[in-house]
């Protein structure tokens, strides 16, 4: 059985809400056991984002300045171009996809480790989706690091991936917001 047949996710931890008027921004927090200079290449370097993220870039993300981000999984190619508004090498890295703010910061841990933080602006509607999607990127992208990539799971694809309705449903309880009708059998 491959590394990927066995992977399933873990519950829905690490993420909470922030409301402020009618933004809403999904904060994802993941403790990687990863140095900030190998979690700093797998968020920039296309070849790296191509392995785990839910979109390629045609560049670098690692310098400020315009970068075109083609969303993956979309039954027609969704490339959008955006501004990568700061680049602090393996500290923060700030742009915008799909028309929503993202904004990364990462924090050394004790040891070699790196504590990865991610703010993202999501409509209410798709918030726990969001976070059951990047709960999956995390998770591959933590396998891609420690040399066990299972290959990215997103878009429909993670949709159907064991433990991704589980982990909508178990997010939007944790927000208290409703699932957004990609659940399966009927809500109760």
């Amino acid at each position: 059985m491959s590394h990927r047949a066995k992977y399933t996710p873990g519950p829905a931890a690490g993420a909470r809400i922030q409301k402020e008027a009618e933004k809403w921004t999904l904060v994802l927090v993941r403790d990687l056991p990863h140095p900030p200079a190998k979690v700093w290449k797998a968020l920039t370097e296309p070849e790296h984002l191509r392995e785990w993220a839910p979109f390629d870039a045609d560049r670098s993300l690692g310098a400020v300045g315009t970068a075109k981000l083609s969303t993956v999984g979309t039954p027609t190619p969704l490339v959008s171009e955006t501004q990568v508004k700061r680049a602090d090498a393996q500290k923060a890295l700030e742009y915008r996809w799909g028309g929503n703010d993202m904004r990364w910061e990462l924090e050394p841990l004790g040891g070699s480790g790196t504590r990865l933080t991610l703010w993202h602006n999501i409509a209410r509607g798709y918030i726990a989706m969001g976070a059951a999607g990047w709960h999956i990127c995390f998770d591959v992208l933590d396998q891609l690091l420690a040399g066990q990539p299972i290959g990215r799971i997103v878009g429909p694809e993670a949709m159907k991936f064991d433990g991704w309705q589980r982990l909508n449903a178990e997010y939007a309880q944790q927000f208290g917001v409703e699932t957004h009708g990609l659940t399966s059998g009927p809500r109760t």
